[in-house]
């Protein structure tokens, strides 16, 4: 093959026209793809990476007291029992908004009472002492809250004694890793409060958000007029159990509205829309970018064929065999496309570095370049086989009566 290269590239230089739009088309193929796929690649793993949480198997819903008569710790108190005692509810737990919602309470902390000591942030939920069965989530180190933990203020700012963190929080106050239950934490007013456990993991609020996994645990039914129930079920019994959990809310308390009954995982999918819709764009794009860069390669190799019929048909009858212009094609192909790698490489890297420098995105993995050169190259070559294969079957007679 190597003999043919010298011819191949002098050809092409004195028809350049359509080999330099081709390999210009598949440097900006080259260049989106790697950029996109990595793109994609990160949404993916964005999306499916672990909660923490039996999201699949949580049922989520609002009550809404109304009236001055609502007493909501009391109305707590009752729906919680009601709501564990359905057949296939695991556990239930009041809480002021929904994990993975996109809506949640943020607080600061601090390791240390002092007034420059570093201060990390986290969203906080408030909920009772089964709220762990309910999430779903594990505990690493400490205890749960009890009954007695448990808070009903009858108003805003009173401090709770002990609160339950996340390892994720808990690293980031105590960076060298003296974060252990019994420790005590700060908040803005120096009010302390002691970590009585630690949860292996648990997503908060903002998908978006840096510190997703630091989240905090208060033990605390705040006086408000609404609540959320997370209820998790048994697998497999979340829908069976959903119109019962509406049937019994409704039945105890007729002083207020029961809304936004729906499963856990819809608002881990509204969150993630974004990321999801992302990652579904860019695929169309780069399946699109492949095609037609592929029609492109078939495009010139065609009409190079036609062009070169007498050409061809010289060499077939001077006894060059099939095989022989079949490579001849797959060499010129070859070299136009690693022309357009080439080229592409640079501008990949140059794309990723202005998304690095204008959207905060992460540094490329060098890994995807060589994978997308080699998909070109493969594209490049299925795509020319079919026209190679009609040039090789040209017959030298038909080739050669004008000659």
């Amino acid at each position: 093959m190597a003999f043919d290269t010298g011819p191949i590239v002098r050809a092409n230089l004195r028809n350049k026209t359509g080999p330099m739009l081709i390999a210009i088309q598949i440097a900006l193929t080259l260049a989106v793809l790697v950029n996109a796929v990595f793109i994609i690649q990160q949404r993916v793993e964005k999306i499916t990476r672990p909660t923490g949480m039996d999201v699949d198997n949580i049922i989520t819903v609002q009550s809404v007291g109304i009236g001055d008569g609502f007493d909501m710790p009391s109305s707590v108190r009752e729906d919680v029992a009601a709501l564990e005692s359905i057949p296939g509810v695991i556990a239930a737990t009041p809480s002021q908004h929904v994990p993975l919602s996109g809506s949640g309470w943020g607080t600061e902390m601090k390791a240390s009472a002092e007034t420059d000591a570093p201060r990390e942030n986290a969203v906080q939920y408030f909920m009772t002492e089964h709220w762990m069965e309910a999430l779903g989530v594990k505990l690493e180190s400490g205890r749960t809250f009890a009954a007695e933990d448990i808070d009903y203020p009858e108003q805003f700012g009173e401090v709770p004694d002990s609160i339950i963190i996340t390892r994720a929080f808990a690293d980031a106050l105590f960076p060298d890793g003296d974060a252990q239950p019994g420790v005590t934490l700060y908040n803005g007013l120096n009010d302390p409060m002691t970590v009585i456990g630690i949860v292996e993991q648990m997503h908060g609020a903002w998908v978006g958000w840096d510190k997703l996994g630091n989240v905090m645990i208060v033990p605390t039914v705040m006086p408000i007029d609404y609540i959320y129930y997370l209820i998790r079920t048994e697998p497999g019994q979340r829908d069976r159990i959903m119109p019962q959990v509406e049937e019994t809310l409704v039945a105890l308390n007729d002083q207020r509205l029961i809304k936004d009954l729906k499963p856990h995982a819809e608002y881990k999918e509204d969150s993630y829309m974004g990321d999801r819709g992302m990652a579904i764009l860019l695929s169309v794009v780069v399946g699109l970018m492949m095609v037609v860069t592929g029609v492109g390669i078939v495009g010139l190799a065609s009409f190079s064929v036609r062009q070169r019929v007498k050409q061809i048909g010289t060499r077939r009858a001077v006894g060059a065999r099939r095989g022989a212009i079949v490579r001849y094609f797959m060499l010129e192909n070859w070299l136009i496309t690693t022309a357009g790698v080439l080229l592409g490489t640079v501008l990949a890297v140059g794309v990723n570095y202005w998304l690095v420098v204008s959207y905060e995105l992460e540094r490329l993995n060098p890994v995807y370049v060589p994978v997308g050169i080699l998909a070109l190259w493969a594209i490049g070559l299925l795509a020319v086989a079919w026209p190679a294969r009609r040039a090789a079957a040209i017959s030298p007679a038909v080739a050669t009566r004008t000659i």
